[in-house]
């Protein structure tokens, strides 16, 4: 406990590190502030908040800590940008002007950025016109009549302006305060959920005062967090590629010779396997205009179903396996390698390396899908087993996964100001270790 409190100490001491907390609790408030305002022409005391309970619905509505289903101004939340990011990501890989355009340093990362803004305002605006037709199906008694002239317009513009807001909001956090501002303003909406759930949880397990339903809620717990470390775990894990480099001479001088390690990550393609396979598994209830209640839409929308988990967790290995060889590029890396006179000892430069290189990745992404793919489907174990639906969905999937890459992220950034001002980090053994890369695609 003193160890804690004079780290908390030492993090308040630094003046840049202290500016950049009260930034982000700031910017972290206005966002909550703005999830709570309803869109014109909605009676708030009429909102049915329990219509997107689940399925990519639900998964939106975590994302946007509620505002989605409370039919707020900040409804579609940081969500647009992020499928703006991710397909701008996509095309840095598959087009090659883009590739180029990537590869031309910081020039190019900012009409990259540019053009990600303007078709993030694309996105909002189709998404708020669903959004309206949504609102339309779910909540016709909730909309004045009076305003219903109006709405249509009134509400893509709100709800357009209201992306681009915490858009902007987000940019801020990561120019100006702590971590990376699109995940931070994700996580908040996710942890927002957490104490309600957590309540209904407790609510539903002590019914009748009886000591079983107490050590159930008790054991939940325990498992909750088993869990999220096994999740440290796999986002952490790494396999260590020995790399040496050459000496050489320059002047009376010796450069190189060093022995150092190329890190593979376990789990390259982070939370988008999963993203990609719900995105998929919502489409029969789209198709069958948001009724659950037949045909595939009544297997797919329920994740507790064996047929859904099962299709699921094929999905999440596969898209796991597409989206590793879409981003990570053994032939890049070992001509990296050659070029700055490093070599794996035993394997000839070039394409051997590259090859090597390749036959690692594979050897360990199937482990680290397969374990995603778990991860994916915990959620729907845990309502099996008695879980309420709500609490549920902390047990595994993206909402858990970005939940604790984000927070590690931000851990490490405070770690990296304590060490550099000479102070001790926030444990006595080992280093906090956050994702390697980090961007809104890559949550």
């Amino acid at each position: 406990m003193k160890k804690f409190i004079q780290t908390l100490k030492n993090i308040w001491s630094i003046e840049e590190l202290k500016s950049k907390i009260l930034v982000t609790i700031t910017l972290i408030a206005v966002y909550r502030l703005g999830t709570h305002i309803v869109l014109p022409g909605i009676d708030p005391t009429r909102i049915n908040t329990a219509a997107s309970g689940g399925g990519i619905l639900g998964l939106i509505d975590a994302f946007a800590g509620g505002a989605f289903s409370q039919a707020s101004i900040l409804a579609l939340g940081i969500m647009p940008y992020i499928s703006a990011s991710i397909f701008m990501q996509l095309m840095t890989i598959l087009y090659p002007p883009f590739q180029k355009m990537q590869k031309e340093g910081e020039s190019g990362r900012k009409k990259i950025n540019q053009y990600t803004r303007y078709l993030t305002v694309a996105v909002a605006i189709l998404q708020a016109s669903a959004y309206v037709a949504y609102l339309h199906q779910t909540n016709k008694d909730a909309m004045v009549e009076a305003y219903a002239g109006y709405f249509w317009l009134s509400t893509t513009v709100i709800l357009s302006a209201g992306t681009l807001f915490v858009m902007w909001l987000g940019e801020k956090i990561t120019d100006k305060g702590l971590g990376n501002g699109s995940s931070v303003i994700i996580m908040v909406g996710i942890l927002a959920r957490l104490p309600q759930s957590l309540m209904q949880e407790w609510s539903a397990k002590t019914t009748g005062g009886s000591g079983r339903g107490l050590l159930l809620f008790v054991i939940e717990i325990a498992v909750l967090v088993a869990i999220i470390m096994g999740l440290i775990i796999l986002i952490q894990g790494v396999r260590k590629i020995p790399v040496q480099y050459a000496k050489q001479i320059v002047g009376n001088r010796q450069f190189g010779g060093a022995r150092q390690f190329l890190p593979i990550k376990v789990n390259s393609a982070g939370v988008m396997p999963i993203i990609f396979a719900q995105a998929i598994m919502f489409l029969p209830t789209l198709l069958s205009n948001f009724d659950s209640t037949r045909g595939l839409a009544k297997i797919f929308g329920d994740h507790s179903n064996f047929w859904y988990m099962l299709i699921y967790a094929v999905m999440v290995v596969g898209f796991t396996f597409l989206y590793t060889a879409l981003i990570f590029n053994p032939k890049q890396i070992a001509d990296d390698l050659k070029r700055n006179n490093g070599f794996i000892p035993g394997v000839k430069p070039g394409q051997p390396t590259a090859d090597y290189i390749g036959s690692v990745m594979d050897k360990i992404t199937l482990p680290g899908a397969v374990l995603l793919a778990v991860v994916g489907i915990l959620p729907g174990f845990a309502q099996r087993l008695g879980v309420q639906q709500s609490f549920s969905s902390f047990f595994g999937g993206t909402s858990l996964l970005i939940m604790v890459g984000v927070i590690l992220d931000t851990l490490q950034q405070i770690e990296t100001q304590l060490l550099m001002r000479q102070y001790d980090g926030l444990m006595k053994s080992g280093r906090v270790q956050g994702r390697q890369t980090v961007s809104p695609a890559s949550l």
